[in-house]
């Protein structure tokens, strides 16, 4: 699979003004003028459907704001606005500020691609209390995500199979197993989402953005960006530039990379957070549980891992814990320094035959909950990937790029250098080898890159920087762990987000929080 890398009708007389503008590329008047005239209907919110990664509907905030869904309409296709329309879920709270104070809806993407934004902002709202004093938080499932019509693929018990299977294969029985599997998954997308499969590229999402931005009421797309959402947002900026308002990306896609790269780079990243982690166990004051170096830590790891290629442990019943859950939940720890310890206790547990722990990490990472059922993110990311990037790679070009990938991460190499197969035979042509983000005219946009960052390593924020173009993006530096941010709750990180999105005080290029 691909590599991991989380509203007011328009008036009749503004409809004929913007129709040419406000969604271009799309070809026909009358359609655009119905779907820029919706006028939302704002309910309670219900609680999270098994796409979305179930659990209890939001509960109010701390001052009893309410959170509040909707569906927008779209058009399924944006080369036929006349065509089918697709249902796209929405959530919001709304400020706290009131008369002047308001600026509009501040719009969230927590990237993936494949993450539900109606799931997850209510239960990260509390991060960002600050912004909500002047804007109505709002996000959304993008199409083929959560409820927004998602890409279904295999189903439950499948799923345990495909994320149990050997992923680093090391003969040609594996390979092929690992190549059949593959195509399993990827025919059975086509089977229940062949509708919607062409129509889930990141241009597909950004253009919905502008319509939610319109019919939300306001004149600027005001925007955050995680991750995955950092390049949906850099597209948008490259199709609506004049429309871009005060945006923050954070955990910065690198938009000048091929697939191939940008697993190379991913694998870099989680080899560097893997050694600063074992850096970190072993400089504590009290004795390192897991090995007395840095060195021996890593080591040890390798050689569990090795080990669970062919003899796999206890993990949670019924399941074992194979090499590729192990893998998985290792990868997940990593991507925040708050997870370190228990990565610690999963392993010292690992070395005694209990992998539980590393188990649960592995179904956080792919989207697994208690009761045994999956969300769509997975086929959400995989569907999105596989849409936007037009290189396919099959399995004689991943061999000729193990020694690489294995020189990048002994632990990491082999496993992502086998997901570059995930869009071999996927049933929708690629859009572009790395997508367009140039933004000739953009407000500012502060890139936020984190030093220590897994997932979207540091150099993809300078890259993002040039990608957008002179005078658009801001780079700010936070010299941290984990991916992201502003999360991290950094003071100096979170004053320069705050201060720009709330004030518009654009922070110095070039700015370093420690």
């Amino acid at each position: 699979m691909p590599s991991l890398i989380r509203l007011r009708a328009a008036a009749l007389t503004a409809s004929a003004v913007l129709l040419s503008t406000v969604l271009a590329g799309c070809g026909d008047d009358a359609r655009d003028e119905d779907v820029t005239r919706q006028d939302l209907s704002w309910k309670a919110c219900p609680a999270p459907d098994e796409a979305q990664g179930g659990g209890p509907a939001p509960t109010p905030l701390p001052d009893d704001g309410e959170w509040q869904c909707a569906t927008m309409k779209a058009p399924l296709d944006w080369s036929e606005p006349k065509g089918d329309t697709i249902d796209l879920e929405l959530i919001r709270v709304r400020t706290t500020g009131t008369g002047n104070e308001r600026i509009g809806s501040l719009v969230f993407n927590f990237g993936g691609p494949g993450s539900s934004g109606v799931a997850t902002l209510p239960a990260a709202a509390k991060d960002y209390e600050k912004l909500r004093t002047r804007y109505d938080l709002v996000s959304f499932d993008p199409r083929g995500v959560g409820r927004s019509d998602p890409v279904i693929c295999e189903n439950d018990q499948q799923l345990d199979a495909y994320f149990q299977q050997d992923s680093t294969p090391d003969d040609a029985a594996e390979r092929s197993r690992l190549v059949d599997n593959t195509r399993r998954f990827n025919d059975a997308c086509e089977q229940h989402s062949e509708k919607v499969l062409p129509h889930v590229r990141t241009t597909d999402a950004a253009r919905d953005l502008d319509l939610m931005r319109h019919v939300l009421g306001d004149d600027r797309l005001h925007y955050f960006g995680f991750s995955y959402g950092t390049e949906l947002g850099g597209v948008y900026a490259h199709l609506f530039p004049k429309r871009v308002g005060r945006a923050v990306f954070d955990a910065v896609v690198n938009p000048s990379l091929n697939p191939e790269q940008g697993s190379l780079a991913q694998v870099k990243g989680f080899q560097l957070a893997l050694e600063n982690f074992a850096e970190d166990c072993v400089s504590k004051t009290e004795e390192c549980p897991i090995g007395d170096s840095a060195h021996n830590v890593t080591d040890r790891i390798a050689t569990l891992l090795n080990d669970l290629e062919d003899r796999p442990i206890a993990g949670v019943f019924p399941r074992q814990l194979t090499q590729s859950a192990a893998t998985n939940g290792i990868a997940q720890a990593l991507y925040s320094q708050d997870l370190w310890e228990t990565l610690t206790e999963g392993l010292n547990q690992a070395y005694d035959g209990d992998g539980s722990i590393l188990m649960l990490l592995s179904d956080s990472l792919t989207g697994r909950s208690e009761n045994g059922e999956y969300d769509n993110s997975t086929a959400a990311n995989t569907a999105i990937s596989c849409a936007d990037a037009k290189p396919r790679y099959d399995t004689s070009y991943v061999e000729r790029k193990l020694p690489e990938f294995r020189a990048a991460s002994p632990l990491f190499g082999d496993s992502w250098a086998w997901g570059m197969i995930g869009c071999t035979d996927w049933a929708v042509a690629g859009a572009a080898d790395h997508p367009d983000v140039s933004a000739p005219g953009s407000a500012p946009i502060l890139v936020v890159g984190n030093t220590g960052d897994p997932a979207t390593p540091y150099e993809g924020a300078r890259a993002m920087v040039n990608a957008l173009g002179q005078g658009v993006g801001v780079e700010l530096t936070y010299r941290g762990q984990g991916h992201g941010a502003y999360d991290s709750k950094n003071p100096c990180v979170q004053g320069a987000v705050n201060g720009y999105l709330l004030d518009g005080k654009v922070p110095p290029a070039g700015t370093v929080c420690t």
